[in-house]
């Protein structure tokens, strides 16, 4: 009986990895391979961003050969680019070495499962077959960037922050109670018009982005004065801020929610307007929430800052790079 040509997919610890797991059952469609494939899983990191393409190819079969595979694929969770002509990349294939590169944020983020499924059995196929692979896949020049961006945050997982934010929450929570109560609050909240609760709003999530950013050291400087360095940092400081921007806003709607769900529960407007000297009812108690959870924000969540290292790394690729570097330098992270 044949034997199965067995692939490695190197993954990035994570996403990356996760999604290599998903792909153990692939095999060629509709027979086109009598051999089969006998795909193992290895998660570790191969590449840093400022090495360029065929580095992070040569280590990825030294792996290849490390574990007797005879083609390997490695799934990155990094943007990397063509050297000569500066496009960002979706793979990279050398069908004469059978090693091939996937960069798992050049396919958006949004479906990105069944994607990565479609694109990994064409590079197995390609590296298969008898005909010359193309040696890479450049991403549209005009959508490269926004595709980038939102598998880049799809990647950093925003939605992790919010547990790695519970002290914050909790002490977001703690204020939004006290400040539900209180008469003068609700004098604020009842003279402010829409537009001032959404510039408070918008501050309050700003500040805490801002507060982390600065907290948590996120931000990411160019390793050299070059082009692709100021390119490369702009890009991961753009995604984290959008990925914090996220997990606040998250943070935020569960917070208004809580404070609404409190405010209904234990005060009656009927009472309020009566030692307010004002008439209110139930609709008030939205705009009250609204201003509450603004507040509730910045006086929680504020001084508290991240929970763990684990949070900040999920929300920054400048912390996973530096993990990364650390562990292919074989230090401990």
């Amino acid at each position: 009986m044949t034997e199965p040509i067995r692939v490695g997919l190197l993954a990035d610890p994570a996403s990356p990895t996760e999604i290599a797991r998903l792909l153990t059952d692939l095999g060629p469609q509709d027979g086109r391979d009598s051999r089969g494939w006998d795909i193992e899983v290895v998660s570790e990191p191969f590449t840093v961003d400022c090495e360029d393409v065929d580095t992070a190819m040569a280590r990825l079969h030294e792996h290849a050969r490390r574990h007797e595979w005879e083609m390997v694929i490695g799934l990155t969770e990094l943007p990397f680019r063509d050297g000569d002509e500066g496009r960002y990349l979706l793979a990279e294939a050398d069908r004469r070495q059978s090693t091939a590169m996937l960069s798992l944020p050049a396919l958006g983020g949004f479906g990105m499962r069944a994607r990565a499924r479609r694109a990994v059995r064409a590079l197995i196929r390609g590296m298969a077959s008898d005909t010359e692979a193309d040696h890479s896949q450049q991403m549209p020049r005009f959508t490269s960037r926004g595709r980038l961006l939102v598998g880049m945050v799809l990647a950093n997982r925003p939605w992790l922050l919010v547990p790695g934010l519970k002290s914050a929450l909790v002490a977001a929570l703690a204020t939004g109670a006290v400040a539900t109560i209180n008469s003068t609050v609700w004098l604020l909240a009842s003279s402010l018009s829409p537009w001032r609760l959404v510039v408070a709003t918008i501050a309050s999530i700003a500040l805490v982005v801002g507060w982390l950013v600065v907290d948590g050291g996120l931000w990411d400087r160019p390793d050299d004065g070059s082009v692709d360095a100021r390119k490369r940092s702009r890009l991961y400081n753009t995604s984290t801020l959008i990925t914090l921007t996220i997990g606040i806003i998250i943070c935020y709607l569960a917070l208004y929610v809580v404070n609404l769900a409190w405010a209904l529960f234990i005060l009656d407007p009927a009472v309020m307007g009566n030692y307010l000297h004002s008439k209110l009812g139930y609709g008030d108690l939205f705009v009250l929430s609204w201003f509450v959870a603004s507040a509730a924000t910045v006086g929680g969540a504020l001084g508290t800052g991240l929970e763990s290292e684990e949070a900040i790394r999920a929300a920054a690729y400048s912390k996973r790079e530096e993990e990364r570097r650390n562990r292919l330098a074989g230090k401990k992270p």
